[in-house]
């Protein structure tokens, strides 16, 4: 067993996923002795320094904060090794050189958005949505040479509900792991755990990074396919499509289960019925709900169409 007071933690992340995990260990009474996060970066027309969430949170627990540019810089990894951390815990953080995450005694572990080994990757949140899949979860892993791939520490499973969008799922799933990671550092500080391999003999699916191109809606998939992709984008980094020669961003669409004789529509053209708009896609139409265009602000449809025309 280890004295709560001698693990030395240090704690790595960017985003708000990573800050009721930080939150709550330090509530907890745990020595999270430093905070490792992204630089400053200007925002804005002012080009205002901008702080990450992480940072935030840390400057208010009065936590001491690392914004290395390059974690294998001699300096920066001189720097880390002084706070003499026996434990590292990676939150929605970059990749990690193996002099970082191989450094303390006890190891690194990473809170991953997805039940490894599916869904490992740069966006397991979305692409379990996107794949219609009903239930996700988190997953605590030691970190290995392969990304994703360590021992097994917790896992939770998390239901996907039918009308879940990335950002409802995100929120949810963001709770839920600041307790996940608490119950693994627990087990870590009783020192009777015993992390499992993770399963490589199934059908794996992956979660590769989101790019502009990845989410351009393709109508010649289902209602059902294409519902689930744009939920699984919204509101960020959010689907989109060109409809008579004018780019939209799609945050939320309704499936009409409405049969469509395909012989009689273009896959992708527009239907405007009063206040309401249709898309025909595969096997049928959706009804756009809210959408932004080019140089608007985000509008639901029956707002929109008052104004402009689709």
């Amino acid at each position: 067993m280890i004295n709560k007071i001698n693990l030395r933690i240090i704690y790595l992340g960017t985003p708000d996923f990573a800050v009721p995990g930080l939150q709550l260990l330090v509530k907890e009474g745990y020595n999270v002795v430093a905070v490792i996060t992204a630089p400053d970066k200007p925002a804005g027309r002012g080009l205002t320094l901008h702080y990450s969430d992480v940072k935030k949170a840390a400057l208010e627990l009065n936590i001491p904060v690392l914004q290395p540019e390059k974690l294998k810089d001699p300096l920066f990894l001189e720097e880390l090794k002084s706070y003499q951390a026996n434990l590292q815990i990676v939150v929605a953080f970059r990749m990690l050189p193996e002099s970082v995450w191989n450094m303390p005694e006890i190891g690194t572990f990473n809170l991953h958005g997805s039940l490894l080994p599916q869904y490992r990757g740069a966006a397991p949140i979305n692409w379990a949505i996107i794949n219609g899949e009903k239930e996700t979860g988190l997953t605590t892993f030691f970190l290995q040479h392969e990304i994703d791939t360590g021992d097994v520490m917790l896992q939770i499973k998390e239901p996907i509900q039918e009308e879940d969008t990335f950002e409802l799922l995100y929120n949810r799933l963001k709770n839920i792991g600041a307790t996940l990671i608490l119950d693994t550092v627990r087990l870590i500080e009783k020192g009777n755990f015993t992390p499992i391999p993770q399963n490589n003999s199934v059908v794996l699916k992956s979660a590769p990074k989101l790019f502009k191109e990845t989410c351009q809606i393709n109508w010649n998939q289902t209602e059902e396919e294409i519902y689930n992709f744009v939920r699984g984008l919204s509101p960020y980094p959010c689907a989109w499509t060109v409809l008579n020669d004018k780019t939209y961003k799609i945050i939320q669409v309704k499936k009409t289960q409405t049969a469509i004789d395909n012989t009689k529509f273009n896959i992708g053209s527009v239907a405007q019925e009063n206040n309401q708009v249709f898309v025909y896609c595969k096997n049928g139409q959706l009804e756009l709900i809210e959408i932004q265009a080019e140089g608007k602000k985000r509008m639901k449809v029956s707002d929109f169409i008052r104004g402009n025309k689709m």
